[in-house]
Formats: structure tokens, C-alpha cells, sequence
């Protein structure tokens, strides 16, 4: 995959329309597979699939190998009989994602139906259901940490009462056996869903991208029952913690407070626990964008209790050591390495040795504060093009809020009368040499900033954007195709190999 032209959209499952206030992986998936294959795509490319911690991003999870509960279609689970009918009449509007009040009322609609399914024991699903509780290794400490966060309303696994913050005790596991169960149902459902939603996609011509963040949040499964493989002290609190230093974005760097891996422990082991990791992500997606790459080399170390992360320092990371490990073990890896930020020579050997394709943004090859890397002459044929990221504007926000002087200069090196930035960025993307050019939808639709994503270093309004199918011009498919076509990147039937 990846080796031959082709073009994908950038679009979370959330922001799919739909009933039920958040996108799903029902009805209106399978019709958005439909539109990229009727469009000449190849890929559609998701951000991580785990179940959202703080702030609702997808980049800071309660697991690192679960999946998103809220994402189950309900329909589905009617159709099987888990669900009446009328218990999940919609009661959302808008084109936003109200978190607070989705993870309410679907939560208990799922519970709902756990407890339907798990009361049929001798069913022919729960067959299903049991085989797939004994073949999924890290499935059993995922459902005994959400049951106890359950129990103790939510509070972080450090604040839990002695003896329950050790993972190995059974005490829980015997008292919640039943909490543990509704855990472990709402993950088969997610997973059963999403493998037939990938195959639908595969047999039209569409392959998945999927998404590793390098880092897990503190308050995770992984942490509580792994503490041996992060920097903790003898309490299990952070002794150092991931940002990045300061740049040109933020004068004192971003502080993003996830624990940091001990590389010592895990070399130990053989890297087991990310052999595991890249597993489960070989079995969700066709690719893997690998989420601050950088961090493998070496990555930036700030002590738990400082204010910034101007305190930081690069500390080397395992490199070719871990790489080495994960290709003898599952064999050549199709990743993409985000490349993004402060990248040394080192990063960029590393990514090269394993011929791993790098991103390139257009948006940021016409910031004159910013270096020309991005520019389209700077390009490579084996590389991932991107008018944005999920972190960026959109691009008619991004084109609106440049100056006058840097809307020149884009031009002239397009060529372009400037009546059309968001067009003339796609185009750019599309006439690359990079083989693979990615767009979030939103790019394709042309909506503003409005219809962002994310806003690196804030807090709160963030991942909640979802697009109806309103908003879709009625020649959408016929003329991107004719783009597509035009720079030879139409899908060519069946799944790039």
C-alpha cells in the first residue's frame, strides 16, 4: 500500500452524520465508504479509535488497545434483539458533538442492552461473545479498570482505595464479575463492528488508515496494570512527564503530561507490550500513522511537577532497537511516521531505515515564519501529502487568516488567481509527486473554521464537529473523481497492494 498514487479523506468516525447525537458504525458509514469509492478514493483515514478520556480526544484514552463504546451503532444492536426498537428514538440535532450529553444517554442505552445479551448465556452470539473474551489478551484488565472507575465515579486510578490500585489483586474482579462482563460485551460489539465496517470498506477498493498515539494517558488500563513499564516512583505517580520544548507555536512548549516509558523494563522483555500494541493495530487497520514518531529516537522529558515544559530535555529513546524487534516479530510494518515538529537527522535516519513514509502539510509550506520543507518541490514520491491535519484550521479558516503578503506569495508559486484558496490548496495536494495526498473532509467541502477539529493546547470544544449530508454538493463524487482522474490518483479497484 501506499506505492502507487492515490488520495484519501481525513474523517473520525464520530464526525459521520447520523441519529444519536455522534457518528457510528452503522448505516451512515457504510454510506460514507460509499461516497469515498464513488469520489476515486483509496483511504480513509480515521484518528484513534479508543475509548476518550479527558477532554474527549481520541489521543488521550482510558486504554490503549481498547475501542470507543460510544461509536456502536444501536441500530445493529436492535436488529439483534439487545435493543427495543423505540428505547433509542434520537433526541439530538446540530452539527456538534455534545459529549456530556451523548455519553449519558447512549452509555445507559448500551448498558440496556449488555444486560439483555448477557442474560441469553446459552444464545448462539454468546458462543461468539465467549471466544472472543478468551482470544483477546488485554481484554480482561481493560473491563476490571473501567469496572472500578465505575465503582469509585470516575476517579483516577491513583486516588482509588489501597488494594485496588494493584492490578493483580481479585478482590474486584470477584465483586464486579458482573460490571466486568457489560465491560467486555461493549468491546465485542465495538470490534465486531468495526471488522465488518473495514471489510465493507476493503471490498470497495478502500483501505483504513488508523492512528498510534507514542504515548497513553496516566489515568489508562495500560498504566494501572503495567506500572513497571512507565517512569513512576514507589507511589505509581509520574516522575517525568511527555511535551514538547518551545517553538515556533508555543513560547513555552506544550506540556502534555502523559507518562514516559521506562525503555530499560520493556528492551527486558523482549518489547512485548508494543509487539502486543502493533498487533491489535495490524487487526484494526490496512495502515498506522505512528503519532509523534519522533518520540522513538529521543523524546522530551519534563519532571512531573514543573509548570512548563520549558524545564525539559531530549532523553533517547530505544530507535532501531524497538524497530528491529516489531519487524522480526510481525514482519514489514505499514506506517506512516508523523514527522511533524523538531526533526534531527536521527529522526529521519530512523524513519528511512525502515522506508516508513513521512507527511508533508501544505498549509504549513506557505507560513513565511515557518521553514520551506513543505513546499512542493521538497516533496518525495514516497511520502503522505496533507492540505491539513486534524490539529490544523480548515483550510478556507487557515486561507482567510493569512496575510495579504502571504496570500501573494502562495499564488505566485501556484500559479493561481487566488479566487479559490481551499481549491487551489487541493489541486497542490493532488499534483504532487508524493504518491498519497490526504484531506480532511472538511478541505472538500470548503466550511471554515466553524468545522475544526482540534485546537492544539486547549482544553474544551474540541473533537465535537460532524458533517450532515446536506452539506455535500450534488456533484461532489463526479467532479472529484474528474480531479482525481486528472493527476492520476483514481483507486484502481481493490485494495492498493
Amino acid at each position: 500500500m501506499l506505492n502507487t498514487r492515490g488520495c484519501g479523506i481525513l474523517l473520525h468516525p464520530t464526525s459521520l452524520p447520523g441519529p444519536g447525537g455522534i457518528g457510528a458504525l452503522g448505516a451512515d458509514a457504510r454510506s460514507f465508504i460509499d461516497l469515498l469509492h464513488a469520489m476515486g478514493m483509496s483511504y480513509w483515514q480515521v484518528l484513534p479509535l479508543a475509548p476518550p478520556a479527558f477532554g474527549n480526544s481520541p489521543y488521550s484514552a482510558f486504554s490503549a488497545f481498547g475501542g470507543n463504546p460510544l461509536l456502536i451503532d444501536l441500530e445493529q444492536l436492535a436488529r439483534e434483539g439487545d435493543l427495543a426498537p423505540a428505547s433509542h428514538q434520537d433526541t439530538f440535532s446540530g452539527n456538534r458533538v455534545d459529549f456530556g450529553a451523548v455519553t449519558a444517554e447512549k452509555t445507559a442505552l448500551l448498558r440496556k442492552a449488555g444486560e439483555v445479551f448477557l442474560a441469553q448465556p446459552e444464545s448462539d452470539r454468546a458462543v461468539e461473545f465467549r471466544m472472543f473474551c478468551n482470544s483477546t489478551p488485554w481484554l480482561h484488565d481493560y473491563a476490571r479498570f473501567m469496572a472500578l472507575k465505575r465503582r469509585y465515579n470516575g476517579a483516577v486510578w491513583n486516588q482509588w482505595p489501597n488494594g485496588e490500585t494493584d492490578a493483580v489483586c481479585d478482590r474486584p474482579t470477584i465483586e464486579l464479575a458482573h460490571e466486568i462482563a457489560l465491560q467486555e460485551y461493549l468491546q465485542w460489539q465495538f470490534f465486531r463492528q468495526w471488522s465488518a465496517l473495514r471489510r465493507y470498506a476493503n471490498a470497495r477498493g478502500i483501505a483504513i488508515i488508523g492512528d498510534i498515539p507514542i504515548f497513553v494517558a496516566y489515568d489508562s488500563a495500560e498504566v494501572w496494570s503495567h506500572r513497571e513499564l512507565f517512569l513512576l516512583d514507589d507511589h505509581g505517580n509520574p516522575t517525568v512527564v511527555a511535551g514538547v520544548p518551545p517553538d515556533y507555536f508555543s513560547a513555552t512548549g506544550q506540556l502534555w503530561g502523559n507518562p514516559l516509558y521506562d525503555w530499560d523494563a520493556l528492551e527486558k522483555t523482549g518489547y512485548r507490550w508494543w509487539i502486543a500494541r502493533f498487533r491489535a493495530a495490524r487487526e484494526l487497520f490496512d495502515i498506522v500513522r505512528v503519532d509523534h514518531f519522533r518520540g522513538f529516537e529521543a523524546a522530551w522529558q519534563v519532571p512531573a511537577q514543573a509548570q512548563t515544559a520549558r524545564e525539559g530535555v531530549w532523553v533517547k529513546g530505544p530507535g532501531e532497537r524497538l524497530f528491529d524487534m516489531l519487524h522480526k516479530a510481525l514482519g514489514p510494518l505499514p506506517i506512516i511516521a508523523e514527522d511533524l515538529g523538531v526533526i534531527t537527522p536521527e529522526v529521519l535516519a530512523l524513519r528511512d531505515r525502515y522506508n516508513f513514509p513521512g507527511m508533508k502539510i501544505l498549509q504549513f509550506a506557505f507560513d513565511d515564519k515557518l521553514d520551506d520543507r513543505d513546499l512542493p518541490h521538497n516533496h518525495v514520491k514516497h511520502g503522505i501529502v496533507y492540505t491539513g491535519t486534524h490539529d490544523n484550521n480548515t483550510t478556507k479558516g487557515w486561507y482567510g487568516s493569512l496575510s495579504e503578503a502571504e496570500r501573494r506569495e502562495m499564488h505566485a508559486y501556484l500559479g493561481t488567481s487566488g479566487r479559490d484558496g481551499v481549491g487551489d490548496l487541493i489541486r497542490a495536494a493532488l499534483m504532487s509527486v508524493a504518491d498519497t495526498a490526504i484531506m480532511p473532509f472538511q478541505d472538500v467541502l470548503h466550511l471554515g473554521s466553524e468545522a475544526r477539529m482540534n485546537i492544539p493546547g486547549t482544553a474544551h470544544g474540541n473533537w465535537e464537529w460532524r458533517f450532515s449530508w446536506d452539506m455535500l454538493p450534488c456533484n461532489l463524487a463526479l467532479s472529484f473523481r474528474g480531479q482525481l482522474e486528472r493527476y492520476s490518483r483514481t483507486a484502481k479497484g481493490g485494495i492498493c497492494q
